[in-house]
């Protein structure tokens, strides 16, 4: 009898548990088939819904009926296979590493696609669309195998997609290179990059259709087993399943699903991070969600909504003419990069703004050889900058042209060339003194201009006026600049200081800050001038290409202010730097000093980048390399420091212009390829 009164009630709660789970998936699909009408009746030519409908029976005009059938039906199709397959990578991506911030964008998937492509295309070979997404996707595995061996595993880090973060700046930095090496081979790349679902026809949907069929259908059999996954891998092997077969398994259908959707559209931001996220609470309230196998359609519905949402809505939003021209993959960008902002200020920080180990004092000779050594070592930069280029010239050349009896030549040379070595050298220790200033005041080994979005907003605001006023002056950029700066600064700092500054949360908020600038760039380019993307890559690759005396006149200035404020503070500087109460103590007002020297940061980043274009990681390796020669001690850090930056900038310009001369590449590039290894060395030295 107990048990005849009990089963009603054990069966109860699973009866609405499908009931829930069915209402909502017919949710789903009711928003889906709306939003698959509406974007078919979008679009630049004037055929609305009576159209369409006369096109799907036959009876429309021929005219009409090419641009529903190869245009427009192709479109829709697309956004959703895309949507569909980015969303339940992202899925399986957080079961099997147990992180709800992973996604194929920040396992740095799309990215390792990204420079597999590139690198094929820079041969000049001519691949078919399956060949493709077959490179694709031994790119996109080889990336997330990196992230995942790097950042280790574990429910709530965030040091995976700071990993993957770091990684996917190194690679795109070197597919841009490629870009900028073979521009006729990889014509389109660029522009393919930012993610759009045009089409025409039906040919790349039909190839690409079936890999994310067999995707689905990979994940829906180990669906079980990643279910295990979640509850620990121990208690994953005591239920018998082998953790590290499921996870590679896992693992490659989610970057066939990225490889399938990379190839058709491009990399269509964020749609893997967002969609679980959205589906993730429906799983608290219905049971039956909290199964793999039963989650991923749900999950494939949101992400197919997500793409063709945000394809009405810029349509709806935007003039015909002018929304055809804008990637769906700014748009989802800009979304997920507030997505990721807001998750990063929820999601618990483990790795507090911890106090230094002490003010460690190296001998006053250590610190004067090194000094030494460096002005050697930067002044022989500096002369080999100026005589090797295109142009290879001798000392007695710039001599004369010092003195004013160079020849046309010569002097035609100098004059383009000194601008530029002045240039680099100034944003090189403009950007390591500011990195120096902001890792003391929040004490995170990890912090760094380009890697906290300070770079990049300074980068949009001077993108904003060249685009809109293109004569604009030198110092009027710099102003756009340190506006953009200061509006990204404002943004990531001030929502890091309510956690304390947290390690790991600060860089978080600043790689979304990071990505929704980027977004705004390259839709920027695209509104202005679409087809002038190597103006973009020029500036974003950080070169100091064209530069002339009055483009490093306002960096001189902010430069030499921020060197003499720095080594006038040095004392509180020390203390800032050391832990919370040790400056109040003291009698120092730590709220204070920090707004100075984050605004001291904030100037110096935006003039540098006006002057030479966004240069990453230059502000997180000058630091840690000072600190390591000479100690802790910013008396001896700051000048140290200093001449770090100038001479790796100085050196990676050098590089860029004379390695494969004539062609160049911007020494943002060199840079990024020197930052993104030391980075991911200093995650797993933190780690451990």
């Amino acid at each position: 009898m107990a048990v005849t009164a009990s089963t009603p009630a054990t069966r109860a709660p699973a009866a609405t548990s499908r009931t829930g789970a069915a209402a909502v998936t017919a949710a789903l699909v009711l928003l889906v088939a709306g939003l698959a009408v509406v974007d078919v009746t979008q679009g630049t030519a004037a055929v609305g819904a009576d159209e369409v409908l006369k096109a799907l029976t036959g009876r429309a005009d021929p005219a009409d009926a090419s641009v529903v059938i190869a245009s427009r039906l192709p479109r829709m199709t697309a956004g959703l296979l895309v949507g569909a397959a980015l969303a339940m990578a992202g899925a399986a991506l957080q079961a099997v590493s147990r992180n709800v911030l992973a996604a194929p964008d920040t396992l740095a998937v799309n990215a390792g696609s990204y420079l597999a492509l590139g690198l094929v295309a820079a041969t000049g070979i001519s691949l078919p669309l399956l060949a493709s997404s077959g490179i694709a996707f031994v790119g996109g595995v080889a990336a997330a195998g990196v992230v995942l061996g790097l950042s280790g595993l574990g429910s709530g880090t965030v040091r995976l997609v700071l990993a993957g973060s770091a990684l996917t700046l190194g690679l795109t930095s070197v597919t841009e290179g490629l870009l900028l090496l073979f521009p006729e081979q990889t014509e389109g790349l660029y522009q393919w990059n930012q993610g759009s679902i045009a089409q025409h026809g039906f040919d790349g949907v039909l190839q690409m259709a079936p890999l994310g069929l067999v995707g689905l259908v990979g994940l829906l059999l180990v669906a079980r087993r990643v279910d295990a996954l979640a509850l620990g891998d121990d208690a994953a092997r005591g239920l018998g399943v082998p953790v590290r077969a499921t996870r590679v398994t896992a693992v490659a259908l989610a970057a066939l699903l990225s490889a399938a959707a990379v190839t058709l559209a491009g990399p269509i931001g964020f749609v893997g991070l967002t969609a679980p996220a959205l589906v993730r609470p429906l799983a608290r309230r219905i049971r039956a969600f909290s199964r793999a196998r039963t989650s991923l359609p749900v999950v494939g519905l949101t992400g197919a909504a997500l793409v063709l949402g945000s394809d009405v809505l810029l349509r709806a939003v935007v003039a015909p003419d002018v929304a055809v021209a804008v990637p769906t993959g700014v748009v989802t960008s800009l979304v997920g990069a507030v997505f990721l902002v807001v998750m990063a200020t929820r999601v618990r920080d483990t790795a507090g703004a911890a106090a230094n180990d002490g003010l460690r004092i190296r001998s006053r000779t250590v610190h004067l050889t090194t000094t030494a050594v460096l002005v050697a070592v930067l002044i022989g930069v500096v002369v080999a900058a100026v005589l090797l280029g295109d142009s290879k010239l001798l000392l007695g050349d710039v001599l004369n042209w010092a003195q004013g009896r160079a020849g046309r030549t010569v002097s035609f040379v100098l004059d383009t060339r000194v601008p530029r070595v002045l240039a680099a050298l100034l944003a090189g220790a403009a950007l390591a003194l500011a990195g120096t200033l902001v890792q003391a005041v929040t004490r995170n080994p990890l912090a760094e201009p380009g890697v906290l979005g300070v770079s990049g907003g300074a980068a949009l605001g001077a993108v904003l006026l060249v685009t809109t006023v293109p004569l604009a002056g030198s110092w009027s950029v710099a102003g756009a600049a340190f506006a953009g700066a200061a509006a990204a600064s404002v943004v990531v700092f001030g929502l890091a200081a309510r956690g304390g500054f947290g390690q790991n949360r600060l860089v978080l908020v600043g790689m979304g800050v990071a990505t929704a600038a980027t977004a705004l760039i390259s839709l920027l380019i695209v509104l202005t001038d679409p087809f002038n993307a190597t103006k973009a890559l020029t500036w974003l690759s950080g070169s100091t290409y064209g530069r002339t005396w009055p483009d490093a006149l306002p960096l001189a200035v902010v430069l030499t202010a921020g060197v003499a404020a720095a080594v006038a503070r040095r004392t509180e500087l020390d203390l800032v730097s050391l832990d919370e109460d040790t400056p109040r103590l003291l009698g120092i007002g730590l709220a204070p000093a920090r707004l100075g020297f984050l605004v001291l940061s904030v100037l110096l980043i935006g003039t540098a980048v006006a002057a030479a274009g966004t240069i990453g990681f230059v502000g997180l390796v000058a630091p840690h390399a000072a600190r390591t020669l000479v100690g802790r001690q910013h008396a001896r850090v700051v000048p140290v420091a200093v001449l770090l930056g100038a001479t790796l900038v100085c050196a990676a310009d050098l590089l860029g212009r004379t390695v494969i001369a004539p062609a160049q590449l911007g020494a943002g590039l060199m840079t990024a390829v020197i930052g993104t290894p030391y980075f991911l060395y200093l995650l797993v030295r933190s780690r451990r």
